[in-house]
């Protein structure tokens, strides 16, 4: 069930045009389900007292009410009286007669229902969502729905989501027979994604190949993708594989990409150790910062040329690794690597910080490394400290830097400073 949700969500999130589809008879309560009724029968509410209510729309209006209260089998005999008035209303009547009998389980009543929508109003704009419920019925009922005898994308996406509520034996078989298929590019990304769902056996072993190359190579950089969403030690190991057995610079970025995003931090870091492509090796190390591995940056950092020790201090910051900037801020002898330390203590921000930044400032009379201070208090938004900061300063030149800071800032703080320097 918890992989149903995910990949319920993730669908709604990516596929528009599913989230337009007609409601799901097996989601209770769906909003679309609510609205929609409701604002089909907005023109009957907002009629004007000189044009009366007609008996369709007091038919219609009357199972909207019903339908939103959950009184199926009343909301479906109202709006099935207002088909029968075979007015304007009726086709969207009809299709919430077949909804209103699916929520009641009478799939067969339903479709009948939707087959007489069909029959009798052939050009309505209610035939593509009577497509979307006659599936959503069809595997509500236990009925087998292949993506492939679907003619609209939109509804194969439908059956490609059903999918995830069937037998994994009966489901995957289909899924990868799909993938084998002329489809879109967008439907077998969803059909990869649906399979990273399933614990079976050959599920697993399908995305390994498709992750490695060895299946559908158009498609292995979106495999490499799930995998890393999913997680989990077994797809870190199938990602570790992939790294291992090929020499793309892209296929190796994705996986340094997904590693990242799972937190696989120790995988990262022996990426960063033993790369030797420089470009991927600081890809390894930005994966440390986002992955928020401060420590294993730290350890990166102590046996890192110069070169790398940048873009280590740059991660850092990203990982708002505080106590390992304030460390190595305090204690590099290379004024450039220090000033990179201070930088990235602007970037990681917070209180711990901000005190690491004002003790450097007063106690290294540099002027580099002042600007270079001023610079991160005003990155992390500390108005407050380098008001305090302008006040002791007699330097000319930083206190006017420290003022061009604060004019830049949107801070009520900063906005009295500028009045009481303007009140002088």
């Amino acid at each position: 069930m918890k992989h149903f949700v995910t990949a319920l969500i993730w669908i709604s999130v990516t596929a528009t045009a599913a989230s337009q589809t007609a409601a799901t008879p097996a989601t209770p309560a769906a909003p679309a389900t609510a609205a929609a009724p409701a604002t089909a029968a907005k023109p009957a509410t907002a009629a004007t007292p000189a044009t009366p209510v007609s008996e369709e729309d007091r038919l219609y209006k009357r199972g909207t009410d019903l339908l939103n209260q959950g009184e199926w089998q009343d909301a479906a005999e109202a709006y099935r009286q207002a088909a029968k008035l075979r007015g304007r209303r009726a086709p969207a009547a009809l299709y919430w007669t077949a909804y209103a009998q699916s929520k009641q389980r009478q799939y067969a009543e339903a479709l009948a229902t939707l087959a007489e929508l069909r029959r009798t109003y052939a050009d309505s704009r209610w035939i593509k969502e009577a497509g979307a419920l006659q599936l959503e019925i069809r595997q509500a009922s236990g009925q087998e729905v292949q993506p492939e005898s679907v003619a609209d994308e939109d509804l194969k996406l439908l059956a490609i989501n059903g999918l995830m509520n069937m037998d994994p034996e009966r489901a995957v078989p289909l899924l990868e027979k799909f993938l084998q298929g002329n489809h879109s590019a967008r439907l077998k990304e969803r059909a990869l994604f649906v399979l990273t769902q399933s614990d079976s056996p050959r599920a697993r072993e399908i995305i390994a190949q498709v992750a490695s190359g060895k299946l559908y190579p158009e498609s292995q950089i979106k495999a490499i993708e799930f995998l890393g969403a999913e997680g989990g030690t077994g797809n870190l190991e199938v990602l570790s594989r992939v790294y291992a057995g090929t020499t793309s610079t892209e296929v190796k970025g994705a996986v340094l990409q997904a590693f990242a995003i799972s937190d696989a931090s120790d995988r990262l870091l022996a990426a960063a150790r033993g790369e030797r492509n420089p470009g991927l090796r600081r890809k390894a190390i930005e994966g440390l910062g986002v992955a928020g591995a401060s420590e294993a940056l730290m350890q990166l950092y102590r046996e890192s040329s110069p070169d790398l020790k940048e873009d280590v201090l740059q991660a850092l910051g990203v990982s708002e690794g505080q106590t390992q900037l304030v460390e190595i801020a305090r204690s590099e002898r290379n004024p450039d690597l220090k000033r990179k330390a201070i930088e990235g203590l602007g970037v990681a921000g917070g209180p711990k910080a901000r005190e690491a930044l004002l003790a450097i400032y007063a106690s290294d009379s540099d002027h580099g490394v002042r600007e270079q201070v001023i610079e991160a208090l005003f990155v992390s938004d500390e108005a407050r400290a380098l008001i305090d900061l302008a006040r002791k300063e007699r330097d000319p030149a930083l206190r006017r830097e420290i003022v061009e800071k604060l004019a830049n800032m949107d801070s009520r703080e900063a906005t009295d400073f500028m009045q009481e320097i303007l009140s002088k």
